[in-house]
């Protein structure tokens, strides 16, 4: 049965959708809605992710409050760059950091965390997943910043995740 539907709500949810949208439960709707609502979720199959296996919860609650507090700093950080950038320009640059954590689900809140510290960029990571390339807005110490990234942000990652 799981094959058949291997997303039943989802299937469930596509043909009522499809019967919404054309406002009409004719036998041609209720037809095609199922149709949709059978073979959407069938070829979509292979798109879906992995599961999930979360190797230690209780490190997810620091890393949340390790990321807000950073996301703080970093606000104001980029806020003074911003407004004193007439007297000392800020110093961008590429960093590259070496990466320890290879789990995928790892890697995508690893992307969340720097998509929303202000003042970070993810550019680019290594087809082996053993570099990423990061966008920094204003940098003093190169070393110190990929010490704390990896941390800070890695290090809990890999002890969820790995």
């Amino acid at each position: 049965m799981k094959r058949l539907f291997p997303a039943p709500l989802l299937s469930l949810a596509l043909w009522v959708l499809w019967l919404v949208l054309n406002l009409s439960i004719s036998p041609g709707n209720l037809l095609l809605g199922a149709l949709l609502g059978l073979l959407a979720p069938l070829m979509m199959a292979p798109l879906r992710p992995l599961p999930v296996r979360i190797r230690r919860p209780g490190v997810i609650i620091g890393l949340f409050f390790l990321v807000g507090r950073d996301v703080i700093i970093s606000n104001l950080h980029v806020a003074w760059g911003v407004l004193t950038c007439g007297t000392r320009p800020p110093r961008s640059r590429f960093v590259k950091i070496p990466l320890d954590l290879r789990d995928a689900n790892g890697l995508a809140v690893l992307s969340m965390i720097t998509s929303v510290t202000p003042g970070t960029v993810w550019s680019e990571l290594a087809l082996d997943r053993s570099i990423l390339l990061l966008h920094v807005f204003d940098l003093d110490d190169e070393a110190q910043f990929i010490e704390h990234f990896k941390q800070a942000y890695e290090r809990p990652l890999m002890e969820i995740f790995e």
